[in-house]
Formats: structure tokens, sequence, C-alpha cells
């Protein structure tokens, strides 16, 4: 494609703002494991738009399509964390589809020796008065041995049904110091903040976050042994860096931190996080290349390839922060990966079409759309829906 392409997106006031491509060569990562991080791209679902199951009810999985991303993923050197949020945990994904995507997503990571983590949570139950911490204890046992009866590192989700049910920071102590001595292998503790997930809020017990983490590193250092790493999602580097420091030896920081990961990834004198990331599956190919740079030591190229994706990371990220599945997943069917642009529950809809345009702008600038032809090809389609010409 040459330079002189031109579309029409609409913008915030209205107007029809005649955009240029920007002509960006898209950025490949060479098929190698990377050395340095270890980044686990959180990844999305594909729906089958074929299917009569109504989207607010439950739309089926296109499992080929779903997979096939995966297979993407760790062809880059990515890791894949399974049934997360961006999969639409919670919001479309209910754990009996969760379920099936794990023991799906885990045979297929066998076979081709991928790194995997899947989410353990309690979402058999319904928040409410009338669950008990017994229960939410067995809800999380359940998904644990399940994840680990098939070989399945665990991602301890952060609980839903433990955020309405706890009464003090003594239950949540109580939860996961039960749950980590019972699993058989080192997990990923998983804090997510309530800008994710309003239902989360005061986790740990605790209003204030500086005194959620004291809870959370009581947890960790309690049981060390039992816990690979944390990933935090509070979208405050300052934070992070200094719960980062306070982590026992051996127990990695994986940011969740989609408005600052380059800074955090990068790290300083003190030590870096790794990452686990929602944003890793929309901006994968750069991610693996600026990581592979840092494998190099080649921090210049690192900053260089990750400081376009910034932009676009927070404008995915934007508030209401829990819709950012919609611009996850726009991005895949922009690059080729999905052949439509519908979602689990409706949730295509999250997003408006001055938002996804202005996605599709900022992917251009950064190198991210793989195949530009086809990008504005589906840009276009998707503005005609939008009674856009």
């Amino acid at each position: 494609m040459n330079g002189t392409t031109t579309i029409k997106l609409p913008q915030a006031d209205g107007s029809l703002l005649d955009y240029k491509l920007a002509n960006t060569e898209p950025i490949t990562a060479p098929a190698l494991p990377l050395r340095s991080r270890i980044a686990y791209s959180a990844a999305h679902v594909v729906c089958d738009p074929r299917s009569d199951a109504e989207p607010m009810l439950g739309a089926a999985i296109d499992w080929q399509a779903t997979m096939a991303y995966r297979h993407h993923l760790w062809s880059l050197g990515l890791a894949v964390a399974e049934a997360m949020d961006t999969a639409q945990r919670g919001m479309g994904l209910d754990w009996l589809r969760a379920k099936e995507l794990i023991g799906h997503s885990l045979a297929e990571a066998e076979a081709v020796k991928g790194r995997i983590a899947c989410g353990a949570g309690t979402d058999q139950l319904v928040p409410g008065p009338q669950v008990m911490i017994e229960q939410v204890i067995e809800a999380y046992a359940e998904q644990c041995e399940y994840i680990e009866s098939r070989g399945g590192q665990v991602i301890l989700m952060a609980s839903r049904a433990l955020a309405a049910a706890a009464k003090s920071p003594a239950d949540y102590e109580r939860v996961y110091g039960t749950i980590l001595r019972q699993v058989s292998r080192p997990v990923i503790l998983h804090w997510l903040g309530d800008m994710f997930d309003p239902a989360l809020a005061g986790y740990w017990g605790e209003r204030d976050a500086d005194a959620a983490m004291e809870v959370c590193l009581r947890v960790i250092h309690a049981y060390p042994d039992k816990v690979d790493g944390i990933k935090i999602s509070l979208l405050d580097a300052d934070k992070e860096v200094r719960m980062r420091r306070r982590l026992p030896s051996g127990v990695r920081m994986y940011t969740g931190d989609d408005f600052n990961y380059p800074a955090l990834i990068e790290g300083d004198e003190h030590g870096y996080s790794h990452a686990l990331l929602g944003i890793f599956d929309a901006i994968a190919p750069v991610a693996a290349a600026a990581i592979h740079a840092l494998d190099n030591g080649d921090t210049d190229r690192y900053r260089a390839l990750l400081a376009p994706t910034l932009p676009l990371s927070r404008h995915i990220f934007q508030r209401p922060t829990y819709a950012y599945k919609t611009g996850i997943v726009f991005m895949a069917y922009l690059n080729g990966h999905q052949s439509h642009f519908r979602m689990l529950g409706g949730a295509e809809g999250a997003r408006s079409i001055v938002h996804l345009a202005g996605l599709f702008e900022l992917a251009d600038r950064a190198g991210l759309l793989a195949k530009p032809e086809l990008a504005v090809r589906r840009m276009k389609q998707t503005l005609a829906m939008a009674g856009i010409e």
C-alpha cells in the first residue's frame, strides 16, 4: 500500500478526517524464545458468528480461530495467560466454557511446548450475602484442581465472590492461605483494580491501595515457595515499583499496567517487572520484538518499538476500562486473525465508532497493521455499518 492511501475517520466533534496512512512498515519479531523477560499475553476468545445462540445468553466459541490465535502468540515467543478477563471471563465467558477453553489450550500448549498459565477463580458462585467464605475456598479449590490435574499452572484470579463475602483482611488471608497450602506448584497471584472490574473494589479487605498492598504482601511472605509471582493491574507505576522491591527473593512481579508497561518492564537499578498484559494480545509482534531487543541489550530499540504502542494502549484502556476487550478484538479483526467483529455478550458494541476510528489511526502509526490493505477494507466496512461511507 502506498503512502497516499486515505480513509475518512469520524471525529469526536462529528466531522470526518481525511486520514492519510503513515505507510509504516509492519513490525515483525524473530521466531525465537524470549530470554530476559517472561511475557504473558492474556488472550481473547473468538466467538462463532454462525451460531444461533443469542449473544446476551452466551454466544458459541469458534475453537479453531481461538486456538489459532494462541499459536500465533506462541510463535512469537510469548506465553499465554488463559481464561482471564481479556477472554471476557465473568463478562461473557462463564466457568463452564472457561473450563472447556482451558482444556483445549493446555492440550495445544503441550503439543508445541508453549508456555501457558490459566485463570482459576470462583465464578461458579453468584456473589451476594448468601455466599460464605468456605464456599469461596471450595470454588477456588475446584478450579485449581482442574487446571493442575491437566498439568497447568494456576493464575489465582481476584474473586468477586470473595470481595462480597469478606468482612476483613483476615478473610482474604484465610482464603489465600488455604489455597496456597493446597496447590502442587507455585501460582501467579492476580490483583485487579476496580477500574477493570468495579465488583473488586476494596480487595484485600482495604479501600486504601497502600493498606491493601500490606495484606497482599503478608500473604506472599507467608507462602513464598507457593507463589511464582504476582500480577497487579492498578494502573499506578509507583505502587508497582514499591511492591516489586518488597517481594521475597524468587517471587516475580508481572506488570498488568497497560498505561506504563514499557518503563516497568525495562526496570531500574533495583529490578524489573515481567509481563502479564491484555495489551500484548493487540501488540504481540511489537511486544515480542521489543523484548528481543532487551535480550540483546539494545534498550534504545526497545524504547523506540514500544513508545508508539503506549498511546494505543491508553486509548484501548480508557474509561470504562473494562470495555478494553472490544479494542483487543477489533485489532485482531483488522489484522485478519478472525473473519468478523463479533464478541461474546455482544461486547463489540461497548465502544463508539469514534473510539474505533481512533484505534485504527494509532495502530497504523505504531506499525501494528500487519496487512494495511485488509485493515483499511475492514475499517471501511465497520464505518459503513455505522452509516459512514
